[in-house]
């Protein structure tokens, strides 16, 4: 089962995107945090990342610049969602190497089609 890791404060905002993961077959890890983010971003090994920008115990921004220069969790594919990005935040975000920006409210398809691209998974 592939594993993906949602680090977002929101419970609401983890519960709906996990819902939507575990009916496609997908294995959920949850952080509320962003010191949950890197470290269960390290831990668990996730084939993919959906990391909110606005976390307490850190940004979103960090979580990604310590994701991206770790060896063992650089390759993983990151894709941050956030209700506030602006073109400034979406070219930061890609030059420190996320793979994507999503803008929340996000729907159904958009998102578990940005997903199944992001791990490879052909609809």
């Amino acid at each position: 089962m592939t594993k993906i890791l949602i680090a977002d404060d929101s419970r609401v905002h983890v519960h709906l995107l996990t819902g939507w993961l575990q009916e496609r077959g997908f294995e959920v890890v949850e952080a509320l945090d962003a010191v949950q983010a890197w470290m269960k971003g390290l831990r668990s090994e996730p084939a993919l990342i959906v990391l909110d920008i606005n976390m307490p115990g850190g940004s979103g921004i960090d979580v990604l610049k310590r994701l991206k220069t770790s060896p063992k969790t650089k390759h993983i594919p990151v894709l941050v969602v956030s209700g506030s990005a602006g073109s400034d935040i979406r070219d930061l975000v890609k030059r420190l190497g996320a793979a994507d920006l999503l803008e929340k409210p996000l729907d159904c398809e958009q998102f578990c089609s940005a997903v199944a691209g992001l791990i490879g998974i052909v609809d």
